[in-house]
């Protein structure tokens, strides 16, 4: 069973791999099998198809952030608590998962109407309209500066991810070893929550 376990995880680490570079339309099963280190059969074994691959790589990651972030967005806790838990927990989610901005932008650029079919088959995908709703009614009552929702929520989602997207360069130009740009991420929960609170007073 461990050798099973041990064979499954080598699989998984090189689609995630193979999925980024190439993603899924580009991805072949050879290349994960090479990745893993094993012969094309024994994945098919495992694994029958690269679609079902795919969905195990994304649902693995993908559900852990969105999870994190539904149960936050439908809390009773006032606006700016949650917008700085959703800031904390989006950074969290994605420090654990680091390869998913990546990963989703490419499949945004191959097959974007899939990756939102995927999106909307999520029982636990955060209901985002309810909570742009909601800072909707708080700009018009004025407990705070009346701005799209939509922007605030693209404000806060890029100060978010682009670390993460744009670590390869990060660590090549500015000469970022892993341990400070864990320092990075770590700092920014606050920093970003901070910054868009401030930017959102009455």
């Amino acid at each position: 069973m461990s050798q099973e376990k041990s064979t499954e995880e080598q699989i998984i680490a090189a689609a995630k791999k193979i999925f980024l570079q190439k993603g899924l339309a580009g991805a072949r099963m050879q290349d994960i099998a090479d990745e893993a280190g094993i012969n094309k059969a024994l994945l098919h074994y495992y694994y029958r198809s690269k679609d079902k691959l795919f969905d195990i790589v994304f649902d693995e990651a993908f559900d852990k952030v969105i999870s994190r972030l539904s149960t936050i967005i439908s809390t009773n806790m006032s606006l700016p608590d949650r917008i700085r838990s959703i800031v904390r927990g989006y950074i969290e989610g994605l420090a654990e998962n680091p390869h998913l901005p990546l990963f989703i932008l490419n499949e945004l650029q191959q097959d974007p109407e899939l990756l939102i079919r995927k999106f909307k088959a999520k029982p636990n995908f955060p209901n985002l309209q309810l909570f742009l709703m909601e800072i909707a009614r708080a700009g018009e009552q004025g407990t705070i500066r009346k701005i799209s929702p939509i922007q605030l929520m693209i404000n806060i989602l890029s100060l978010c991810v682009f670390p993460f997207a744009a670590r390869p360069l990060l660590k090549g130009v500015v000469g970022m070893d892993d341990v400070q740009f864990r320092l990075l991420t770590e700092e920014r929960k606050e920093l970003v929550a901070d910054f868009i609170l401030k930017a959102i007073e009455p």
